[in-house]
Formats: structure tokens, C-alpha cells, sequence
């Protein structure tokens, strides 16, 4: 009697494509640090107010080194997003602030075709970053806070608002 037992038969690299794929999987794929929200023209400012802490050594110039408008992208956070921000319908003009105390903050947003980038350094004289910009097409975006320094811990308020 031969041996009954079954074979696995690998042909290719079909392990090394999945495994390729696991570990390629884009930081896009993850659910966010600190939850998701919702927003629909003419929202209240209280649902467009979030917190969460800044932290880790990812740096976000790897994702993008300039944003659409050619600002520079940087800082470090978590590889996952820290909010994840659904806009119901197209927005004219969003600004988002960060309110850490004025500790060195800085935003990486990323639209819902996964390639418009929108990046944020200080605000005037203040350290903490903002975005203040137009045409916000309807979609999924992608919102990472950081600190100009690897590993800081900073507890902020993002704060949305449509002017």
C-alpha cells in the first residue's frame, strides 16, 4: 500500500508571491490608531473635533518626500493612520489643525485615490501643523499626525473645520 498521505505541490514562487503580498501590504490597509469619522457639508464643529498622541519612528517623508502643492512632507509617526476621515460629498476648502500645546507637529493626509498627498508643517509662528486647503474630493482619506523627532509622544486635538 503506497503512502496515502497528501502532497503539497508548490510550483513557482506562488509562496513567495503571497508572502510578498503579506508583507507589502501599504499601511492604506489598516484601520486607524484613533477611529474613523464622517463628514457632510455643513457638519457641526464638535464631530470635526478628534484627539489622539503622536508616536513612533515611521518616517512619512517615505511615503511621499513632497506633497501636491510640492510642500515637503516630514516628521515621523505610527506606519497606521491616526484618523481616517470620510467626506460624504466633494468640499470646496477644509482646514485641519493640530493643538498639541505647540509642540513640533507635522500631518501627512491621503486622499482617496491614494496618491494625492497633502502635507503640513507650522502654522505662522506656531509649531503645530495645519492644512488649510481646497477641492476635497468625496472619499476615504487617510490622516497620519507627527513630531519632527522620532519616538516623541505629544497627546493633540485635530480639529476640522469648513471655513
Amino acid at each position: 500500500m503506497k503512502n496515502c498521505r497528501p502532497r503539497l505541490h508548490l510550483k513557482g514562487g506562488w509562496l513567495l508571491a503571497i508572502l510578498a503580498t503579506v508583507i507589502a501590504t501599504p499601511a492604506i490597509a489598516q484601520t486607524a490608531n484613533f477611529g474613523t469619522f464622517k463628514l457632510s457639508l455643513g457638519f457641526p464643529p464638535s464631530q470635526g473635533t478628534l484627539s489622539g498622541y503622536t508616536g513612533g519612528s515611521f518616517s512619512l517623508s517615505a511615503m511621499s518626500n513632497r506633497d501636491r502643492d510640492r510642500k515637503p512632507c516630514i516628521g515621523f509617526a505610527d506606519p497606521k493612520p491616526d484618523h481616517i476621515m470620510i467626506l460624504e460629498k466633494d468640499f470646496p476648502r477644509l482646514k485641519l489643525l493640530i493643538n498639541s500645546g505647540g509642540n513640533d507637529t507635522t500631518l501627512l493626509i491621503q486622499g482617496p485615490d491614494n496618491t494625492t498627498i497633502r502635507c503640513g508643517d507650522d502654522t505662522g509662528k506656531n509649531k503645530d501643523a495645519s492644512i488649510d486647503d481646497r477641492n476635497w474630493p468625496e472619499g476615504t482619506y487617510r490622516i497620519w499626525v507627527g513630531t519632527f523627532n522620532s519616538g516623541v509622544k505629544r497627546n493633540y486635538t485635530l480639529t476640522v473645520q469648513q471655513p
